[in-house]
């Protein structure tokens, strides 16, 4: 490294380290996109994913330069199979060649734990990339197997949250019906291969859906009333955990009460287009700042309070190359240049919705009644409202453009 790029991002350090150094997270993990022409090269981010105390990273590839610069710093990497890949993936030889080349290659210096084939495949209506799924998610498993790395290394998928028929309350979170016997099958692989379920969930598309209806306060994790789910009597103060419960009820229902679910995406956009309600600098702070802080008590949901969250946070920068409206270029907690896109401070934990989201009492009843936010739709006596409209969200997994549905059916309140 030349000796000013040195300075320049020495100095960028220590002015992260300032706006950043509160609210220290134990255990995060980050997305870490490219799809720009301006980043710092995979040297440089080295010491920024440091600085925000992130542990895991997720790539949307396996990009060897990248992996190569993380080489021997202990950080664990997830990488991806892009959906193009999925038909090839296929054939056990061209997947072990695949794993020898973007995995096996990389070990032991790289910490490769988990590799997630295809992106969101099964709400794309493509019975093609469907069908391909499960076959290419085992030709990678008999590979890793085959070359005695199926003991470090892992093999999931990621899933958008619109593969939920329903998720409110929680406590009836349930799976399409179209999808459940091909869920049951990738579930029965996570299952036997001891891999976690990913899900990508984004309170911000609930919002930017229906500001009227859907509480600010409760998609931010900021202090609000909360609402308690009538079948079980816990209460939930954030969108998130709410939908994590609904993720775990839905799996509980097929069997899997106990696979592990990890949030492979979930962020909040600074700046977006003029329909694009609620993405300013503000509540990205609020949503990620306070989100980290959460992720640092090592606590988990109201329905497993004993459960260490694994969540990444999307994303590291903002890309200024990505299609879709203005948000989706700037989710970034960076700035191409190294610097924070915005300051992550946060006064004190007693501020933080969700640092008792567990209930207290006896038989899992609150410790006092918790009433129905007034933002309730009155039309409704369970305060929850169904938010059908689509929400297109593009994401690119390898080189290839993917349309991602993030929303499109989701019961909130």
């Amino acid at each position: 490294m030349e000796f000013h790029r040195f300075l320049f991002y020495a100095s960028i350090i220590l002015s992260i380290s300032v706006y950043l150094f509160p609210i220290m997270a134990n255990s995060m993990g980050i997305n870490y996109g490219h799809i720009a022409d301006n980043l710092p090269s995979p040297e440089d981010v080295v010491p920024i994913v440091k600085s925000i105390g992130a542990t895991k990273v997720k790539l949307y590839d396996a990009d060897p330069k990248v992996l190569k610069a993380f080489a021997n710093t202990g950080v664990e990497f997830i990488v991806g199979l892009g959906n193009e890949y999925l038909d090839k993936m296929r054939d056990p030889a061209k997947a072990q060649a695949w794993v020898k080349q973007n995995v096996q290659s990389h070990l032991p210096a790289t910490k490769i734990t988990c590799i997630f084939v295809g992106n969101e495949v099964l709400t794309f209506n493509d019975t093609s990339l469907s069908n391909s799924l499960l076959p290419a998610m085992q030709s990678v498993h008999t590979a890793l197997v085959n070359l005695g790395l199926d003991k470090q290394v892992t093999v999931t998928t990621a899933h958008s949250l619109s593969i939920l028929e329903t998720s409110y309350p929680p406590s009836s979170g349930a799976f399409r019906e179209d999808l459940v016997d091909c869920l049951s099958e990738t579930l029965s692989f996570h299952q036997k291969t001891g891999s976690p379920f990913l899900i990508n969930a984004y309170p911000f598309f609930a919002y930017k859906g229906n500001p009227k209806q859907v509480q600010l306060d409760f998609v931010l994790f900021q202090p609000n009333q909360g609402v308690i789910d009538p079948a079980t009597n816990l209460h939930y103060d954030n969108m998130l955990y709410a939908q994590i419960d609904a993720v775990y009820n839905a799996l509980a229902s097929l069997g899997y009460k106990k696979l592990p679910v990890h949030i492979s995406e979930t962020g909040w956009p600074s700046k977006g287009d003029e329909d694009e309600v609620g993405a300013t600098p503000d509540n990205a702070k609020k949503y990620n700042g306070n989100l980290i802080k959460l992720m640092s008590k090592k606590t988990g949901t109201p329905m497993r309070p004993n459960s260490d969250l694994n969540i990444y946070v999307f994303a590291l920068f903002n890309e200024n190359m990505k299609p879709g409206p203005t948000s989706e270029r700037n989710y970034g907690l960076f700035k191409p240049d190294g610097t924070p896109a915005y300051s992550l401070g946060i006064s004190s934990t007693s501020n933080v919705a969700g640092s008792n989201t567990t209930t207290g009492g006896t038989n899992g009843k609150p410790l006092s009644p918790i009433p129905t936010p007034p933002s309730t739709p009155t039309s409704s006596s369970t305060g929850y409202l169904s938010i059908s409209p689509a929400t297109g969200r593009y994401e690119f997994v390898g080189t290839v453009l993917l349309a991602s549905l993030i929303l499109t059916k989701m019961l909130l309140w």
